[in-house]
């Protein structure tokens, strides 16, 4: 009987997905006859008993499994000769911290698949935690706005709003921020925060999800041609928020003003364009883009520090950094943050983090792991993508070579080493190496 292992998370304590639930393992079983070893964990967000109750079995060795699953990165040491691997491996972009891992993967003649890089045609990824990281990221912003609008002597419902991982399920967070809409209704803004402008970059899976969670409340959208415009009259309310979605048109102007604006040629040449984003029009920026170093920064250290200086008290008060890119488009996210800590106010005249909510500078949410906030809806959706793929991922037969391999091509194209060699599409990989 074909086997598949499923490894525990141990990257950190918040780390509670997992890549199959309970009743997805039983249709592995029943479905394709499959032997699942899981090994046992007490912060996973299914119980060993529930896997357990559906036929699999709870060991610690999993390693003479055909193929082994996990979430995040695996540890080096639990990297064995001739393994296949299934993970978030965070190498396809040379990360620097991960280059030891893909190093002892290819000494062990590993073969390894990453989630991320399993796409379409369309280059669209298939497996992937959809929009839970903008539904936690965006429940945890508002709890954010609440409480640094606390710290400054503004009583709103925000104040109200608890972090994601405190509620018992979506269902339950979305039934209570609808409920503090409502009573925003009665208990209005403070004029001196009015209008309440959150500016979303980016409009993918991400944002989507970040707005669906403010459409709890009453909103309305402004273009962001508008906007500007709309902040200088007085056609605004103190019980609904605004909302601006930025596109890359929105965000980015050709150097050359000769030139013209074109999404395809900003994609290959970024160089040629800069940031026109104005991030003085928002009370809250959640940044739910895709992010490179070849691509203009947003909100940089410099705006930062001329906008926050002692005289000065600008509209922005809290940044949701979902994107969580360090030092990237949010140029003030200098840390990386977690559940337990999960936010820090950036001083621009010091360039450093204060943890917490008080200092003068924006809040700055900066959680790279959102989605373990909402840990079994995440995993529910995340399995469901990858079910279809399991019986594809276990028909690489490493007796033959790469390029004999009988594989659906977005399984094919994920590979990115065989056998201990990188394949094609990642031989770019060599000169991170070698550093």
């Amino acid at each position: 009987m074909v086997s598949i292992g499923i490894r525990l998370e141990d990257k950190s304590e918040w780390e509670a997905r997992v890549p199959f639930t309970p009743d997805q393992v039983k249709k592995l079983v029943q479905e394709l006859n499959l032997e699942i070893n899981i090994q046992p964990s007490n912060i996973r967000a299914f119980t060993d008993k529930e896997y357990k109750s559906v036929g699999a079995n709870i060991t610690e060795n999993i390693w003479d499994s055909k193929v082994i699953f996990a979430i995040k990165e695996i540890p080096i040491r639990y990297i064995f000769p001739n393994n296949i691997y299934v993970f978030f491996s965070h190498v396809i972009k040379g990360q620097e911290y991960n280059m030891p891992l893909l190093r002892k993967i290819l000494d062990q003649n590993c073969t390894l698949i990453d989630y991320e890089k399993i796409i379409d045609e369309k280059n669209r990824r298939l497996i992937f935690f959809g929009n839970y990281a903008g539904l936690a990221g965006m429940i945890d912003t508002l709890w954010v706005l609440g409480q640094r609008l606390k710290y400054e002597g503004y009583s709103t419902v925000l104040g109200k709003v608890l972090p994601a991982h405190k509620y018992n399920s979506l269902e339950e967070a979305k039934s209570e921020l609808s409920n503090l809409g409502n009573q925003l209704k009665d208990q209005s803004l403070p004029k001196e925060i009015s209008p309440l402008v959150f500016g979303f970059l980016g409009y993918g899976n991400v944002s989507k999800g970040a707005q669906e969670i403010l459409d709890c409340f009453s909103t309305e959208e402004i273009k962001p041609e508008n906007l500007d415009k709309f902040l200088t009259s007085n056609d605004n309310s103190k019980e609904i928020f605004y909302k601006t979605v930025y596109y890359e048109k929105d965000l980015v102007q050709p150097i050359k003003q000769e030139i013209e604006f074109e999404l395809q040629d900003y994609y290959n040449h970024p160089e040629k364009y800069e940031s026109k984003f104005d991030p003085s029009l928002h009370t809250v920026l959640v940044n739910a883009i895709y992010w490179e170093k070849k691509y203009p920064k947003f909100v940089t250290k410099r705006w930062l520090k001329k906008a926050y200086n002692k005289n000065l008290s600008p509209k922005l008060k809290v940044i949701g950094d979902i994107s969580c890119d360090k030092e990237g488009a949010i140029e003030g996210t200098i840390k990386i943050t977690s559940s337990d800590e999960p936010v820090f106010v950036y001083d621009p005249q010091s360039d450093q983090a204060l943890m917490g909510f008080k200092g003068n500078g924006p809040v700055i949410l900066a959680i790279d792991n959102l989605p373990c906030e909402l840990p079994k809806e995440s995993s529910t959706y995340f399995g469901n993508k990858l079910l279809p793929y399991v019986k594809e991922i276990l028909k690489i037969d490493l007796n033959n070579s790469f390029n004999n391999q009988d594989i659906a091509k977005e399984i094919y194209n994920a590979i990115i080493t065989f056998k201990g060699e990188l394949t094609p599409n990642f031989s770019y990989l060599r000169k991170y190496l070698s550093k």
